[in-house]
């Protein structure tokens, strides 16, 4: 079993910044590939980022692409969304969650979630 709790959340004007944190309890063979979605009102939840332990790879949804940065920290067992350039329509509940492989853009891929962390972009 692992625990991930999201952080970091919060409102923000339109171009500002936000840097989400996903604390996960242990690093596993479930942990090799940890992503962000995010889900607004009346959305279905949509693939954000992506990143592997095992070579460090990393994919973006074109939406976000040069303006949020994932990264994880596996000495803290931490993963992190850097969001800049903020836009209204970035507006959404944002999760972290993690797998051994699969589909990393397909959120039914992912085996452990966490509750979630508001974030709200003004304009």
């Amino acid at each position: 079993q692992v625990q991930l709790v999201e952080s970091g959340g919060g409102l923000v004007q339109a171009g500002g910044s936000l840097r989400l944190s996903c604390a996960f309890s242990r690093r596993t063979f479930t942990t090799n590939i940890m992503g962000w979605f995010r889900q607004a009102p009346g959305k279905e939840r949509e693939f954000v980022a992506a990143s592997t332990w095992i070579g460090r790879y990393t994919d973006y949804a074109d939406s976000v692409k040069g303006r949020f940065t994932i990264s994880r920290d596996n000495a803290e067992n931490t993963l992190h969304l850097q969001m800049d350039v903020l836009k209204p329509e970035d507006t959404a509940v944002y999760y972290c969650a993690s797998m051994l492989s699969g589909d990393y853009r397909n959120p039914a891929s992912y085996t452990y979630w966490g509750q979630g962390t508001q974030v709200t972009v003004s304009s």
